[in-house]
Parts: structure tokens; sequence; C-alpha cells
């Protein structure tokens, strides 16, 4: 195999590596919103169970990329390419642990009725795991356009936190016995929006990787 050749299958080894880390993430995100929603222990705990995946391939990603710049010393385009996934898979990562604080949320909830509707809360998650998966689409196959549609995504993941928030806070009054309660709901959708800004991250460095400059997306 020629030198470039096998470059460029190390490339794609490496940008396969971060879509099953991607993949990995989703599911957490699933299950760990899944356990909330349906009080399921169980599943809440096969979340963090899992999380030591999910951090073992990030380690291999940020290996392997890194023994890719030591042996070929890239420049340009493919450097970017090198450097981006180890950005994006930090993001990725990241959004794991969320998962994990979703699950150990609902854990800590247990068996309490829910003091607020959780609609809000779930399509605050919806929108923030579509936008996970929007934006390794993205990156896969370089595409600003749909890299911008993620950013705007986040607009709405932001007005539902502020009013999951207020909500929150009124039911304080009336709930002064579910603080512990209301405390992990807020907790939750805090962990949420953070997903959000991650993948917003994610899409700044497909911009980055495609362009070749710096954008904020978030402005």
């Amino acid at each position: 195999m020629a030198v470039r050749e096998k470059f460029d299958y190390d490339l794609q080894t490496l940008r396969d590596q971060l879509l099953q880390l991607g993949s990995l993430a989703e599911i957490a995100l699933t299950q760990s919103f899944e356990a909330l929603k349906t009080k399921n222990n169980d599943l809440a705990l096969q979340v963090l169970e899992n999380d030591t995946k999910i951090d073992l391939l990030d380690e291999e990603i940020n290996d392997f990329a890194i023994l890719l710049i030591a042996k070929q010393q890239p420049v340009a385009i493919d450097l970017r390419r090198i450097i981006v996934a180890i950005k994006i898979a930090t993001d990725v990562e990241r959004m794991a642990d969320f998962a994990v604080n979703i699950a150990k949320s609902a854990i800590l909830i247990g068996e309490q009725p829910f003091v607020i509707p959780l609609n809000k809360l779930e399509k605050m998650h919806e929108i923030a795991v579509n936008m996970l998966s929007l934006t390794l689409k993205a990156y896969y196959e370089e595409d600003v356009v749909a890299a911008k549609k993620v950013a705007d995504m986040d607009d709405e993941v932001d007005r539902l936190y502020g009013e999951t928030i207020r909500e929150l806070l009124e039911r304080t009054k009336a709930h002064p016995d579910a603080m512990s309660q209301i405390t992990q709901l807020s907790f939750t959708a805090r962990y949420i929006e953070r997903i959000a800004d991650h993948a917003t991250n994610i899409a700044e460095n497909v911009f980055y990787l495609v362009k070749g400059k710096h954008y904020d997306l978030n402005d």
C-alpha cells in the first residue's frame, strides 16, 4: 500500500472511530432520559456501566490521532482533519458524561411523582440528540450547511431551558418538600443545555475543517 493510500485509510479509520463514539454517546443520551422518564433504575445503571466503553474509545481516538501526527507530520487540510477529530471526540465524550449525570439524577429522583410535566425537558432532549446526530453527519460529509442547522437548533434548546427553569422555580413554593427533585430536574435541564452547546462546538469545528477559519455560530 502506497504511503498516501495508507494515510487516507488511517484518516478514514479515525472518522469511523469517531462515528462509533458518537453512536455510543447517542445511545447513552437516549437511555439516560428514558431511565428518568420511566423511573427505570436498571437502565440508569446501565448508562453508568457503559460509560467506561466510551471513555476507552475516546482515549483510543486521541492516541491514534497523535500517532498519525507523529508518523505522518501532516499539513493543511490533513492536519485540520486530525485536530478536528480530537476536538470532536472531546465534545462527544463530554456529552456522554452528561448522559451519566442525567442517569444519576434519575436514580436520585427514584419513584417520586414529578412536580412538573416532562414535556419541555423531553423536547429539549430530543433536539439535543438530533443535534448530535446531525452534527456528526455534517462532520463525516464535511457539510457546513448541515452544521449551520445545528447551531440554529441550539436557540430552541436555550429557549426551552429558560422556560423549564422558570417553571421549576415556581414549583419551589408549592412543593417545598420536593426541593431535592426540583434541584435534580434543574440539573438535568442544564445538562441537556450543555449537550446542545457541545453539539454546537462540533458544528463550529466542521466549519473550521472545511473553511480553515474559526467561526462562532452562537452569534
